[in-house]
């Protein structure tokens, strides 16, 4: 433990590390995806399209906006967050189809204290619990940790929200706790759950999703065959031995 000159614990000097930019990618490509920022004329129809397919609206139950009974109510919506630049989204596109599927955003981007997080995720049915969908969030990841240099990696979701915090959890973020009464969505109180990636952590997590991707990890028909959290604790074991 650290002290200062009075005997107080302190946290430990940052060392060997500057302040990274504000994210500024255009494209963020993968094998079997790409990420493109996020354009209403290139993405809404393809967007607007693939969540209809999502006939309940259930995509859009945690998520303080949505669902979209018509195009050009989505395409307005797109209009409005492409002028952000806090949060700043980008489309997910399947290489073979060359279809936006889904869009996910950075936000809350401090590079002050190099923290960023991943948030606005909403991955239509053709998308969810795909290789594209994890390779989506694996190249959001290396682009923050590997280009940039942030320090922490946050995923913050509705604590109601089961499926969000599994997958959080299954792409290697730590549970930090829940902030209660955190805010009002849709007229309903919202506990959110806080998750979080740090630098420390990303080596392991890259050869992880590394091993994961890799085509021998799959069988012919697409199913994996050994999972993400399967390899990345056997990587630590191989670390600890």
């Amino acid at each position: 433990m650290c002290t200062n000159s009075l005997g107080q614990p302190v946290g430990p000097i940052v060392t060997n590390w500057t302040e990274p930019s504000h994210p500024t990618a255009l494209e963020l490509d993968g094998q079997y995806c790409k990420l493109e920022k996020l354009n209403p004329h290139c993405h809404a129809q393809d967007l607007f399209n693939a969540n209809s397919e999502s006939k309940e609206g259930e995509n859009w139950t945690y998520l303080p906006y949505g669902p979209f009974a018509k195009f050009e109510s989505y395409q307005r919506w797109v209009e409005e967050m492409v002028a952000k630049t806090d949060p700043l989204f980008y489309a997910v596109i399947d290489k073979k189809t060359q279809k936006a599927l889904g869009v996910a955003s950075y936000l809350r981007i401090s590079p002050v204290a190099g923290s960023i997080e991943v948030g606005h995720i909403n991955f239509s049915p053709a998308l969810q619990k795909t290789i594209i969908a994890t390779e989506a969030m694996y190249l959001m990841m290396r682009y923050i940790f590997v280009e940039l240099g942030y320090r922490r990696y946050e995923w913050k979701c509705n604590a109601l929200n089961e499926g969000s915090k599994e997958a959080a959890k299954r792409l290697g973020f730590s549970y930090e706790g829940t902030f209660r009464q955190a805010g009002i969505v849709k007229g309903r109180n919202r506990d959110t759950a806080w998750f979080s990636i740090l630098d420390t952590e990303w080596p392991v997590m890259e050869q992880a999703f590394s091993r994961w991707l890799a085509l021998d990890n799959f069988t012919g028909d697409g199913n994996q065959i050994t999972s993400l959290s399967d390899i990345r604790n056997k990587i630590k074991q191989e670390q600890a031995a």
